[in-house]
């Protein structure tokens, strides 16, 4: 280490789909019923803890070798509820951090919301609010998605704004479910012009599971409309992505940011670099899936791994004070 790296602190701001953190228990308010202990899919209490501990080991170790910590701020896509996430800032591999947590229950036809962990020694919550997106479905009727989440705060004396966001999915085609991607995007950019309103230069990270590419018209739409830069738009290749569909990589899971990350003052957080967190423990590593996320179910098969999503990530640096 030079003297140069002493000077500078680094901070992880990471993003993880989880893969459908479920508790055991039912709620009648929720579509659960595959996670349940007398289903199918016999999610027990043993599974869970194990998918606990599994993830609370992923997380400890995103951007760990730059920044000799955890990240200061982890925003999630498929927790259940509020309960699963204190479980897992309980786990093995987190317990010894001090993590808050920031969750709000959406109507999601799923159950599933995205929320935020956040080390509370470098990161303090100001404020929290969630939007919801109004789609309609093919007949009409308000169709529920995931709400997106705005946390703002304070990291190195800087006040940060993070979206977090988990938009509709690609269930019913890639094409017919575009629009509702689209209103999404358009969603976030109203939040990004109303926290303008109130700081001109404020700064501003948008993260999530956007079930789109960096190629994709809602990303583009949402990078050039809400003058974001995108830096994962080059990383998605043949033999890389976030996730795999049918032996095809995806990047749907990715982190942009205000372009005054780039500012050069060296008392203020500058974006550093970007990546997609795909260490080889989180892989299948052997037979024809060999390379792609090791997952925790397949259908209802259980396979007992991490996520069908590798976690994305961006470091920020900054002067020591």
């Amino acid at each position: 280490m030079n003297s140069q790296d002493l000077k500078t602190i680094t901070y992880t701001v990471a993003f993880y789909n989880l893969e459908n953190l479920f508790d055991i228990y039912n709620d009648a308010t929720k579509h659960d019923n595959d996670f349940l202990p007398g289903t199918d899919k016999r999610w027990t209490k043993k599974r869970y803890d194990r998918k606990l501990y599994k993830l609370g080991q992923v997380i400890s170790k995103i951007g760990f070798e730059d920044a000799q910590k955890p990240p200061a701020i982890v925003g999630l896509a498929e927790v259940e509820n509020k309960n699963v996430l204190q479980d897992l800032i309980q786990s093995k591999d987190l317990e010894a951090y001090d993590y808050g947590i920031v969750h709000y229950n959406s109507q999601d036809e799923r159950g599933i919301d995205v929320g935020l962990i956040y080390d509370k020694t470098v990161f303090s919550v100001d404020n929290s609010k969630t939007y919801s997106i109004y789609i309609e479905d093919d007949i009409g009727e308000q169709d529920y998605t995931r709400d997106i989440l705005l946390v703002s705060g304070v990291l190195h004396s800087e006040k940060i704004h993070c979206i977090v966001n988990h938009w509709p999915s690609r269930r019913e085609g890639e094409i017919e479910s575009m629009p509702k991607r689209l209103k999404a995007a358009e969603k976030v950019i109203e939040i990004i012009n109303s926290i303008k309103v109130k700081d001109t230069n404020a700064k501003i990270i948008v993260m999530g599971d956007f079930n789109d590419n960096p190629s994709n018209e809602s990303i583009k739409f949402l990078s050039s409309n809400g003058h974001l830069f995108n830096p994962m738009e080059t990383m998605l290749s043949y033999t890389r992505g976030s996730l795999n569909h049918n032996f095809k990589w995806n990047l749907f899971d990715q982190i942009l940011i205000s372009t005054n990350f780039f500012e050069t003052n060296k008392e203020r957080l500058k974006f550093d670099e970007a990546d997609i967190f795909d260490e080889k423990f989180l892989t299948q590593y052997k037979g024809k899936f060999k390379g792609q996320p090791f997952r925790t179910y397949v259908g209802k098969k259980y396979k007992g791994g991490y996520s069908d999503h590798f976690p994305v990530y961006i470091q920020l640096n900054a002067a020591k004070n």
